[in-house]
């Protein structure tokens, strides 16, 4: 079907002039929509080989927006701006599948906002930081076990460990020998994996509302004050514990080098980001977390750091099949980087407990 057809299927008023591809998004297919009227929508095409179940996938967001748009009305904010709008189907429904079997959905585009691939500055990144926290924040009440689990084990760590030996141990590409050293540093922390999710079993750390892809361009930014506006891209939006949402943004955000860097030197915590985020994500969750979710947020960031290199390493092994790659060590340069990256945090360790610490006041 042509773009304005499937268009034509939602309660928008306004005739169409124009649909192009529009941003930089790896999953879904996403198109800018403009209508005679100057009015802009983003349609997209949902990415059904990942998020497998539609229904389950539209429900979260359907249901996570509706809440936050009641509790940004009561903090005196603006809804349509400070959080997604699903248009529904002129039969009422969250989203439209064409002859085809595609799946699609539609949001208003938020106007005088723009998100960015990379941090520029400190600053972006404690404004991620806050609106991250906020998210948190704004949605601690959600009953977050009525939320589908639309990706399966996505940061059950210990799933992801059992994965990784299932790859070493079939080999499927003769591997295993040339990243011994790899696989050894894995193994050595597999007792810290179960560590989080154990402790959320025991009553310890709650279920919360988590994002699950806290990077800067998941965060739209006011065009004139450069203050982050409202937190996109809710597709992986799951029950979970909030370290795996801090520790991801810290993985991403706080390296010094870039995700697949190969002169493993210039692979770092900087402690000056890391407390930068810290700051603006404590304020942002305005006191809703308890003490022993902050005294765990150096762990979501070791074991998102750590789940993150298992991956990269198991997908080398398996043949390169999920993640794709522009080179032949790709991933595998990939997992050097990120177990770099928790080695840096384990000689850091306690200056970042103590950064935690400091910002719990």
């Amino acid at each position: 079907m042509e773009k304005k057809d499937i268009l034509g299927h939602f309660r928008i008023e306004g005739e169409f002039t124009s649909v192009e591809a529009y941003g930089s998004g790896h999953i879904n297919h996403t198109f800018l929509a403009k209508t005679k009227e100057q009015k802009k929508y983003i349609l997209q095409g949902i990415n059904s080989t990942i998020f497998r179940d539609t229904d389950a996938l539209m429900e979260n967001i359907a249901g996570v927006t509706g809440f936050l748009k009641k509790e940004i009305i009561r903090q005196g904010g603006d809804p349509d701006r400070e959080t997604l709008t699903v248009i529904p189907t002129k039969d009422g429904k969250l989203y439209f599948t064409d002859p085809d079997h595609n799946k699609w959905r539609v949001y208003p585009f938020i106007e005088g906002a723009s998100a960015f691939d990379a941090v520029k500055s400190a600053e972006d990144f404690y404004q991620t930081g806050l609106a991250f926290g906020r998210f948190q924040s704004m949605l601690a009440d959600y009953p977050a076990e009525k939320l589908h689990e639309t990706i399966p084990d996505f940061h059950n760590t210990k799933k992801r460990y059992e994965d990784f030996e299932k790859a070493v141990a079939e080999d499927v590409c003769h591997r295993a020998s040339s990243v011994a050293e790899e696989i050894a540093f894995v193994r050595a922390r597999k007792e810290e994996m179960p560590l989080l999710s154990d402790m959320q079993k025991r009553g310890e750390l709650p279920l919360r509302v988590t994002h699950n892809d806290t990077k800067l361009n998941n965060i739209m930014f006011d065009d004139m004050t450069h203050e982050a506006v409202c937190v996109i891209d809710l597709d992986t939006v799951m029950p979970g514990l909030s370290m795996h949402d801090f520790g991801d943004a810290i993985r991403f955000g706080a390296n010094t080098a870039a995700e697949d860097e190969t002169d493993l030197s210039k692979v770092s915590l900087s402690l000056e980001l890391f407390e930068v985020y810290v700051k603006g994500f404590l304020k942002g969750c305005d006191g809703r977390l308890t003490k022993t979710e902050i005294e765990m947020l150096p762990m979501g960031a070791k074991m998102m750091t750590l789940e993150c290199g298992m991956r990269f390493l198991a997908d080398y092994l398996q043949g390169d099949i999920y993640f794709k790659t522009a080179r032949d060590t790709h991933n595998l340069d990939r997992s050097r980087t990120q177990f770099a990256l928790v080695l840096d945090m384990e000689k850091k360790w306690d200056r970042m407990c103590e950064i935690c610490r400091r910002w719990e006041k």
